[in-house]
């Protein structure tokens, strides 16, 4: 053992409080692991009058400084957000620190930026925390998949709006009544937009197309729709048909194959909730877990599972990260990040192949469906299967199409709402998974 390896630890919120709790008890470990101690040089906060259970000297309030002092080698960033996070993190890695980071936002919008900086510098930029809290998913995508080609990745990705699903499933609730629930519970923040409106979901979603499709993906490039509209009669309708309804992140790798033209691919990234047979891997995720289903051409099918917020899961996360670029310090050497050499077009979601499943209260009189059904046809999508209920003068009609570009499907929903014999679109959700 040799002269400890400095961490300059950027936030100690409920993660920051983890990560160095855990680098404090398992000292000896680290050291074991990697092959020189770790020890903190300082902490970044906002409020040191709030931390009176860390010894005075590791505070700080001036984090600029402490990410460029010369005892420092590495840094760990959980202060989340843009600014100041993106300008601490240029000025670490300019200074030739290596960082781990468990800034999603930060890494969806500025990850190709970063990572030209880390390169520039000879070292690391690792952040497995961004995604999928303790899941140990970016790595394996980045590595252990590196010889085998992505098609897809699936994932739900945001424990609270899981859970929320999971409990109108569940107990038939609304989506106002389940969102208090897991405000009371602490699953859901006193501000829950980032989550119900799928942001949180949205940042992660570009990270994840652009390590499994090698093409920068940025959270601008990613169709985001929330949760804040699916409703009980949503859910119940999901159910008749043996689904589950469930916000999924969706990167998949599109190929176009024209007629007397070559092939060529493209980059479909998405968020939004969908259907999902009951027997699909994702649909028995439940509560605030996390789960990512990936399809990849040589190793088929693969699910990764588990806790994916809260702060010793994160914090689980960041360690690993911690002690990778660590070994990579004392080796002299920086790990392979992440190629865009690919960089495939994104493909806007209006372009995007989906499927769509349709309840319409129409009146029950003969003609009706044939007329819907031309109103499909007319926009050039195919319907899958149809079910009809009558009551007194009115029907539900159930439609699930076939695959269609989703600017057709919606054009046609546009449409269905001004037909007179629909008296109303009562639920429309996208379908995944359905054969």
């Amino acid at each position: 053992m040799t002269a400890p390896l400095r961490v300059a630890l950027l936030g100690r919120g409920t993660v920051g409080s983890a990560v160095q709790r855990l680098i404090e008890e398992q000292a000896d470990d680290l050291a074991a692991r990697i092959g020189r101690p770790v020890e903190l040089a300082g902490i970044a906060v906002r409020r040191p009058a709030h931390h009176t259970d860390v010894p005075e000297h590791l505070l700080t309030t001036d984090a600029a400084a402490l990410v460029r002092r010369d005892d420092v080698d590495l840094v760990v960033e959980v202060i989340g957000g843009i600014e100041p996070a993106r300008s601490l993190l240029y000025a670490a890695l300019e200074a030739g620190k290596s960082v781990v980071s468990a800034n999603k936002a930060l890494l969806a919008e500025d990850g190709p930026g970063l990572h030209a900086a880390a390169a520039a510098a000879g070292v690391d930029l690792y952040y497995e925390a961004a995604v999928a809290g303790a899941i140990p998913l970016l790595r394996p995508l980045r590595e252990s998949l590196a010889g085998d080609q992505l098609r897809r990745v699936v994932g739900i990705v945001n424990g609270t709006t899981n859970y929320i699903l999971s409990r109108m499933a569940e107990t038939g609730a609304g989506f106002a009544e389940a969102l208090a629930e897991a405000t009371e519970l602490g699953y859901a923040e006193a501000d829950p937009t980032a989550d119900v409106d799928g942001f949180d979901a949205a940042a992660k979603a570009a990270i994840l197309a652009s390590l499994a499709f090698h093409t920068p993906v940025s959270a601008a490039d990613v169709h985001r729709e929330g949760i804040s509209a699916v409703t009980a009669t949503d859910v119940a309708r999901a159910a008749e048909i043996g689904c589950t309804v469930k916000l999924l992140a969706i990167c998949e790798r599109v190929t176009d194959k024209p007629d007397g033209g070559a092939a060529s691919d493209s980059v479909a990234v998405r968020v939004h909730p969908a259907m999902i047979p009951t027997t699909h891997p994702l649909a028995s995720v439940g509560g605030a877990f996390n789960a990512v289903f990936v399809e990849a051409e040589a190793a088929g099918q693969l699910m990764f599972y588990g806790q994916g917020a809260g702060g010793e899961p994160t914090a689980s996360a960041v360690l690993g990260d911690l002690v990778a670029v660590a070994r990579n310090r004392v080796a002299g050497a920086s790990g392979q990040g992440p190629t865009g050499y690919a960089a495939l077009p994104v493909r806007p979601m209006a372009e995007t192949p989906t499927r769509y499943h349709v309840s319409l209260d129409v009146a029950d009189k003969p003609g009706v469906l044939a007329t819907v059904a031309q109103e499909f046809a007319h926009h050039g999508v195919s319907i899958s299967t149809v079910r009809q209920d009558g009551r007194d003068d009115a029907a539900t009609l159930v439609l699930v199409t076939h695959s269609a570009p989703d600017a057709a499907l919606s054009a046609t929903i546009a449409a269905l709402r001004d037909m007179p014999a629909v008296r109303g679109v009562t639920s429309v959700l996208r379908v995944e998974g359905l054969s």
